[in-house]
């Protein structure tokens, strides 16, 4: 255990942990809705420090963040737990672990010796993912700073339902963010994942304005968010709010856990949603899930040349130069070297 570092104590021995926009009241012996902060004798305890349940070396395409030091690759760790209670999550069985089990497992890991196991993988940068980097922040917050120290960035896969608290917290040592906008409905993020759709927004919003490297993913599920109106909010809000230059993944979803019987999302969908985010004046839209389709490559945002060609996670081509467009000298937004 470890005392948490964003909470608030409050009287009778009660805390708000200040972490998520749940902002969870959490009275003496209980824990808050990710049930891996408890309140003991009214201190606020992080249960998860250092406990790592998974811990593996992607290519950082896999999270999927494609201007972001393309082909090089990410040591990806997780602890147990998640802030939301998605019908559709593919990690149900570590995210949601603590809530089956009402226990926290996971390797004990420090964040020095986390920071040496991925210079000895050769990794670029560490990325807090799997489930949702919020809920381990501190060891995140500590392990960054280690990581920064050794010339490593640090990204975050999120479902972006932090506070604004938990932003300035990681401020400086979080280099690029891949966010999960999963729908552009309330009622979609109320029914689906037990939360709310303007916290998302904002956490966006202030991660462009803090110049964090952000890239949107939205997963399309049949028959819930994949109406072409819906797409066309999503890609006019990242147009216009975040910039044309942030690049927005549409994915295809698989059936799986409390959603199998869903059907997958036809591709056809995808293009759509593509063609969609580019006529809103999006320069980035890409196509996740399905390997092979065009929809994987990078473009120039002037001159409409190849400029990245991908397969699945790997990188089969690459002729920028420097972050330039080698036809047209255009740069190119990202961090690529």
């Amino acid at each position: 255990m470890k005392e948490a570092e964003l909470y608030q104590k409050l009287d009778n021995n009660k805390v708000r942990c200040l972490l998520c926009s749940h902002r969870c009241l959490i009275l003496p012996n209980e824990r808050g809705l990710c049930k891996v902060r408890e309140n003991r004798g009214g201190k606020l305890y992080s249960l998860v420090y250092g406990k790592l349940i998974a811990q593996h070396v992607d290519p950082i395409e896999k999270k999927p963040l494609f201007h972001f030091l393309p082909g090089s690759l990410a040591y990806s760790v997780a602890t147990v737990g998640c802030n939301f209670f998605c019908l559709h999550c593919q990690n149900a069985d570590i995210s949601q672990y603590p809530r089956f089990k009402e226990k926290i497992i996971g390797e004990e890991v420090t964040p020095d010796k986390l920071v040496k196991k991925a210079r000895a993988a050769r990794c670029q940068s560490i990325s807090y993912t799997y489930t949702e980097p919020t809920i381990f922040m501190e060891f995140a917050r500590h392990t960054a700073e280690a990581a920064k120290d050794q010339g490593l960035k640090n990204t975050f896969i999120t479902n972006g339902y932090m506070t604004a608290e938990a932003l300035s917290y990681i401020q400086g040592y979080l280099d690029a963010a891949n966010v999960d906008l999963k729908s552009f409905r309330d009622e979609f993020y109320k029914k689906i994942c037990r939360a709310h759709l303007k916290p998302v927004l904002e956490t966006l919003k202030l991660m462009k304005k803090n110049n964090i490297w952000i890239e949107v993913t939205t997963l399309i599920i049949p028959t819930l968010n994949d109406s072409a109106e819906e797409l066309k909010d999503i890609a006019r809000f990242i147009c216009k709010e975040l910039g044309a230059d942030v690049p927005w993944h549409v994915t295809q979803f698989y059936p799986t856990y409390e959603l199998n019987h869903f059907p997958p999302t036809p591709v056809a969908t995808l293009k759509q949603a593509r063609e969609i985010g580019q006529k809103a004046g999006l320069h980035y839209v890409y196509c996740g899930n399905v390997p092979g389709d065009e929809g994987e490559n990078t473009f120039c945002c002037n001159c409409g040349s190849l400029l990245i060609r991908r397969l699945g996670f790997q990188i089969a081509e690459n002729r920028m130069v420097r972050g330039f467009c080698p036809g047209c000298n255009t740069p190119q937004k990202g961090i690529w070297t």
